[in-house]
């Protein structure tokens, strides 16, 4: 996978996004538990799948950053007599994935760097995966690259104000940040714009999930390989007194369903100009 993979030997500076070995190191281990909680990737996956072109019928599609392969099995049914191609960063996910079928091939691989040939790919689907990506401008790059004139990238990802309530709690309890920083929506519409990709929708939507308590919402985040990814985290454990203090914190927030947790989520469709 390395060879696939960016240059990670100069450290992130404090407030960078999660260093990529992290990332896929992390979700590696989350391999097993993830499709039971993932909810959220199940919604949101869904709602990006809905907004594919009517009649969209590639050759090939790529299922980028495919974790447990959910979303490829569900492309495969829809596009029966298109190829498929399931990429991720993290060797575990595609582990769990290649067994269940959906694609034709299973390639470890960087969304900044893609291990596929130019004007190769249809469609180019991405549901919950590129927020981990530090130069977003190069995933765009690299799918105008990849997509042939007249391909479609359909990506979902999260935007600043994802688990605000978790973020503010813990600023309440410890001060420390705790939570994965996110690209604000409007890096997401500049860099969409000057991608040389034309913009058919990108909107931002807020998706909330609702929790018994904080450790039900923790445990969640920690199935799905999504907790506390950030460079500049404060290492050990968690002390006793800090966790008191975040759920008196959280519990500010309670709804009538249970505690909220938000996750704002940006949609987009954007084409290859032929």
């Amino acid at each position: 996978m390395s060879a696939l993979m960016t240059d990670l030997s100069h450290p992130p500076l404090p407030g960078a996004l999660p260093d990529k070995r992290q990332v896929a190191a992390s979700f590696s281990r989350a391999a097993a538990s993830y499709d039971s909680v993932a909810e959220l990737q199940r919604a949101v996956g869904a709602e990006l799948l809905a907004r594919l072109p009517p009649g969209s019928a590639p050759q090939r599609w790529l299922d980028l950053g495919c974790g447990t392969g959910f979303f490829s099995r569900v492309l495969a049914e829809r596009l029966p007599a298109s190829q498929g191609v399931a990429l991720d960063i993290a060797e575990g996910m595609l582990n769990h994935a290649r067994p269940l079928g959906g694609a034709e091939h299973f390639i470890a691989g960087d969304a900044e760097r893609l291990p596929l040939q130019a004007d190769s790919c249809g469609l180019i689907f991405s549901s919950l995966a590129v927020q981990w990506c530090a130069n977003f401008d190069a995933v765009l790059s690299e799918a105008h690259r990849v997509l042939h004139p007249g391909g479609v990238l359909a990506f979902a990802s999260l935007c600043v104000g994802t688990l605000d309530e978790l973020r503010e709690s813990w600023r309440a309890a410890d001060g420390w940040v705790h939570v994965n920083r996110f690209r604000t929506f409007e890096a997401y519409q500049q860099l969409c714009a000057a991608s040389g990709l034309r913009v058919v929708s990108l909107e931002r939507r807020p998706h909330v999930l609702h929790y018994p308590d904080v450790r039900s919402l923790t445990h969640e985040l920690k199935a799905l390989g999504a907790h506390n990814l950030n460079p500049g985290r404060p290492g050990g454990l968690t002390g006793r007194a800090r966790i008191v203090a975040l759920v008196d914190a959280y519990e500010q927030f309670r709804q009538a369903r249970g505690l909220p947790a938000t996750y704002q989520v940006v949609y987009a469709v954007l084409e290859k100009p032929l």
